[in-house]
């Protein structure tokens, strides 16, 4: 399989999502430009999803801000509890879960493609832009004024479901308002200060999801946080309760799952890609982390 051919199936579209995740009796209102643009409301869509969502990546960015309740995402290895007053923003091709949400739950959800703003006057790269779209950076917001929030999240509802090809032009301007005004009101949140083995464990935890095809050992990451293993052991122990060793694998487990569920590689090819493993290891390994083999996994119904 050619390397474009995988990354393709590597990253879900809306349309695929909304065929892998959702009840098959329903799914959402869909109008001409959905595969660039969408939003609606969470509570049209929490009785339908059928959680928790195994670990997958998507072509689109996308965000879910809560007025009320609460949800519970991962970015990586990193689990969130989004509460009411929250945004959870994440690029694409990021590796995420979506484990629970609670019946009270109301809100918006909107994915959206980048180059949408590349095609304006305004040219604006959203990565470089606004923080909150970046790897390594957390992607939760808190707000505290909601009145202009909910104007422009109104407002693009709006635009959407007039669904105008002629108004689209509007979408990334009202869009760009919106993480302007997140980002303003992010620097408070990013100035909370953190103690020196949770920021060491934080980036190792980021390192890992960017790159586990390329560093195979603790040691290999250690030497890219420059840090020695032990002191990185140590922190991640100290934070996490787990070894460095141990969070190698759950990175492993999370990239053979979505590998297993969104590419045709065989399990030798999926072995290899993820730790040069033979194809008996690897399953031995996957089955004692999953109670399933990689066969079974990739079988499994959602």
């Amino acid at each position: 399989m050619s390397k474009d051919k995988t990354e393709k199936i590597l990253n879900l579209n809306p349309f695929q999502f909304d065929d892998h995740f959702f009840n098959p009796n329903w799914r959402p209102v869909v109008y001409n430009f959905y595969d660039r643009f969408h939003i609606e409301r969470v509570e049209m869509y929490r009785e339908h999803l059928s959680l928790p969502l195994p670990p997958h990546r998507r072509s689109v960015y996308f965000f879910i801000y809560l007025k009320t309740g609460s949800a519970t995402r991962s970015k990586g290895l990193s689990k969130y509890e989004i509460k009411a007053g929250q945004f959870f923003l994440l690029p694409a091709q990021q590796i995420t879960t979506f484990e629970s949400i609670s019946a009270d739950a109301t809100g918006f959800y909107c994915h959206f493609q980048p180059d949408i703003f590349l095609q304006t006057t305004l040219k604006v790269d959203i990565d470089k832009e606004f923080p909150f779209f970046q790897l390594r950076s957390e992607p939760v917001v808190a707000i505290t004024e909601f009145r202009r929030i909910d104007q422009l999240l109104a407002i693009l509802e709006q635009e959407y479901h007039l669904s105008q090809t002629e108004r689209f032009d509007l979408v990334p301007v009202y869009l760009l308002a919106l993480f302007a005004e997140l980002k303003h009101l992010n620097v408070m949140s990013e100035s909370e200060p953190k103690n020196a083995s949770s920021y060491i464990t934080q980036r190792y935890k980021n390192a890992l999801s960017e790159l586990i095809y390329q560093k195979k050992t603790v040691a290999e990451f250690a030497e890219y946080l420059a840090i020695s293993p032990n002191h990185l052991h140590k922190c991640v122990k100290l934070t996490t309760g787990k070894t460095a060793h141990d969070l190698l694998n759950e990175m492993r487990i999370l990239e053979a799952k979505v590998l297993l569920r969104q590419t045709h590689l065989s399990i030798g090819e999926i072995a290899f890609k993820i730790g040069q493993f033979e194809s008996s290891d690897f399953s031995r390994f996957f089955k004692k982390n999953t109670n399933l083999t990689p066969n079974q996994y990739r079988k499994t119904v959602i």
